[in-house]
């Protein structure tokens, strides 16, 4: 039996197709443009079980930051094995998340972090609106409301973004930005936020190259702290940046739409910042050219992070994107990805400085750390 799909193809070729699963959570195939599937999906034969209760926010006192106590997380996988991979193409033997063959696939997260319900179906103690999010109080909570969803790179159970080939990977970034599109639309949802974990040093559960996606139902405080140095230096400061960066010997790799740099001042041993040339909000505002380079520059920087040391580099690859509903003219898109990697056998913690004062000491200079980044990007 083929599932109900609704079916669009973007300007470059990619097709999606929307359906649902069992349960009702929405499933996005994403086609590549030279794509061999056929347009048919099968349907999700798995009986329909229970979402989980939506969680519910906590607010800290004394910083006012929201913490999410999502306790369905606690059942979610722990590194399965190939023939019981929850991301796989489902089989007789292995009744998985996705029911068909796919060349990337999007779903909404069985154990969510934020949602299912969205602000208008989460009842009386959904977040009201940002004064409501920014007051502080003793014990104060509201429903965890929002969207997570899993982004699946691959069929295959092993592997990394870094072996996608160029269609891939430019399927990927589609997926990212017509989600970023998607899930700004919904209620109460205030940032979009793409991601990828790479890597157990990082705390992967799966070996299947994924993703992932959260929408937040306030603005995140790195972004706030991001708005107040915008009010304190002014509107133009990602100009600045970039043209500071672009002048400097912290350059890794540069494009016609795209700069990738290792920061003034860098955390992580391994860092890289990657900026569009125009200012672009979110992923869901570029143009199919920025799309086009920025999927190779990705494939490219990855590529190169690999080839830092004998084996694979863990990572954290940010997408920071500005609040759906504001600052959207001071903040620019921005690709962070770091690496606790300090060399080939050593790792960087968060210890008492960083993890408890937030004060941060770099065990790299950052100048030397684009030479090996920018060498092995040249290599890759």
């Amino acid at each position: 039996m083929h599932a109900d799909q609704t079916v669009t193809t973007s300007p470059s070729g990619i097709t999606q197709r929307r359906t649902l699963l069992s349960d009702g959570r929405e499933l996005v195939y994403f086609d590549d443009a030279d794509t061999t599937l056929p347009p048919e999906r099968a349907v999700d034969a798995r009986p329909a079980a229970p979402r989980p209760p939506t969680a519910t926010m906590r607010q800290d006192v004394l910083t006012g930051e929201w913490v999410s106590i999502a306790a369905a997380r606690q059942n979610r996988a722990h590194l399965p094995p190939a023939e019981l991979d929850p991301l796989a193409p489902a089989s007789p033997t292995n009744p998985s998340e996705i029911p068909s063959m796919y060349d990337v696939a999007v779903f909404e997260n069985k154990s969510p972090s934020f949602g299912p319900a969205l602000a208008d179906t989460a009842g009386v103690d959904a977040p009201v609106d940002d004064d409501d999010l920014t007051s502080v109080g003793v014990e104060r909570t509201r429903t965890s409301v929002g969207r997570c969803e899993v982004v699946c790179f691959s069929p295959a159970h092993t592997g990394s973004f870094s072996g996608l080939t160029p269609s891939r990977a430019r399927t990927v970034v589609e997926a990212w930005a017509e989600r970023t599109r998607a899930l700004s639309a919904m209620p109460g949802i205030r940032q979009v936020f793409p991601f990828e974990n790479r890597g157990e040093a990082i705390g992967v559960t799966l070996h299947h190259p994924h993703g992932q996606i959260y929408s937040y139902p306030y603005v995140t405080p790195r972004t706030r702290r991001l708005v107040e140095s915008i009010e304190r230096f002014g509107p133009g400061l990602f100009q600045r940046i970039l043209e500071t960066e672009q002048a400097s010997e912290r350059v890794v790799l540069r494009g016609e739409h795209f700069t990738a740099f290792v920061p003034f001042a860098a955390r992580w041993p391994v860092e890289i910042h990657l900026l569009p040339h125009r200012h672009v909000p979110d992923l869901a505002e570029t143009t199919d050219a920025e799309r086009d380079e920025l999927a190779t520059m990705y494939l490219k920087l990855l590529q190169g992070m690999d080839r830092l040391y004998d084996t694979p580099t863990p990572y954290i690859a940010a997408w920071h994107q500005a609040p759906v509903d504001a600052h959207r003219d001071e903040i620019r898109l921005m690709l962070q990805i770091t690496s606790p990697r300090r060399a080939a056998d050593k790792l960087k913690f968060l210890a008492g400085s960083e993890a408890a004062m937030g004060a941060w000491i770099g065990d790299v200079p950052p100048e030397k750390a684009a030479e090996m980044i920018r060498k092995a990007v040249e290599d890759a």
